[in-house]
């Protein structure tokens, strides 16, 4: 049995056997790492730099783009490296970071987007009290909360499939170090402790999305109550991006984790990761942009700053 320790790098998946084709993948992945740097950069920015974004939703927005940035960063360069020098090689110590960064940002991107959720609901159906619940206090250990809940859950999963003995070769059947792919080299008894505690992190996870839905409920029927149609547009501009965002998140995590064996095949599974780990921090900062106004009067200010100071 060749242990764990005997590997001294992985093989990730190649895009293409052409030249051509891997110049092609390189540009397309540079494309969308541009502009998930360009989106999420401009939302940075705006709202760090205008007070009037200084509120709850805003600062928890920032705190999504942060990861989002994170969460691509971990996976696209190390891709669109392998694609440009043609080469396929990960280090032992680097396939361990991409999987420790991975889940560390792509966890407390959910529990993130859950305690926006929360905001949303205080937010609209109780008002008198959003002051005293969502202050700035509260704030902050919301989202020390989010990020420290995505460090333990990456140490925990890091630790364990990392403790693995592997007995399939060191070939990993997508463009990054992921732990699904891992486990399929892993010793066939070995990897139930890791089940164990995916199982955990997956109940945890239900339990964020019975909260999110059961929140968005309330929020809806408090919504469609409103006498005002502005204060119904309103309400509406502010809970649809995030309930888009949400989403996308999470049905194509679904879809990449839970979806049947019959229907798996290498290229759809490239597609379902690339979905899931790649789309959402490139659009998020457009689908969050399109109907906040004052998102767009932001950015708008930041564009004309950066021009006139450049004259």
């Amino acid at each position: 049995m060749s242990n764990i320790s005997s590997i001294t790098e992985f093989l990730l998946l190649v895009f293409a056997d052409t030249r051509e084709l891997q110049l092609l993948h390189f540009g397309l992945f540079l494309g969308i790492y541009l502009a998930a740097l360009l989106g999420n950069g401009l939302i940075l920015t705006a709202v760090a730099c205008d007070h009037r974004l200084h509120t709850p939703m805003y600062f928890f927005l920032l705190n999504l783009a942060l990861l989002d940035l994170g969460c691509i960063s971990t996976t696209l360069p190390k891709a669109m490296a392998n694609a440009l020098w043609d080469t396929r090689a990960i280090s032992y110590q680097g396939c361990a970071a991409q999987v420790f960064f991975f889940l560390f940002f792509i966890s407390a991107e959910y529990y993130t987007l859950t305690v926006m959720s929360y905001d949303r609901y205080v937010a609209i159906c109780k008002p008198l009290h959003y002051g005293s619940l969502v202050g700035s206090r509260a704030c902050a250990q919301m989202a020390a909360a989010a990020w420290g809940s995505g460090f333990l859950n990456a140490v925990l999963h890091t630790a364990n499939t990392f403790s693995l003995p592997l007995c399939q070769g060191n070939a990993v059947d997508q463009f990054f170090c992921e732990i699904p792919q891992i486990l399929k080299l892993s010793c066939s008894d070995a990897y139930l402790r890791e089940v164990g505690a995916l199982v955990c992190s997956v109940s945890l996870g239900c339990g964020c999305f019975v909260f999110i839905v059961l929140s968005y409920v309330q929020i809806f029927r408090a919504v469609l109550r409103m006498p005002s149609e502005q204060g119904r547009h309103k309400a509406f501009s502010t809970c649809l991006p995030h309930l888009a965002v949400i989403s996308l998140f999470i049905s194509t995590g679904m879809f990449a984790y839970l979806k049947p064996r019959s229907i798996s095949c290498p290229s759809m599974e490239l597609v379902v990761v690339v979905l899931y780990s790649v789309v959402p921090p490139a659009l998020n900062p457009l689908i969050y942009s399109m109907r906040n106004q004052e998102l767009k009067d932001a950015v708008r200010k930041l564009f004309l700053y950066i021009l006139l100071h450049h004259q």
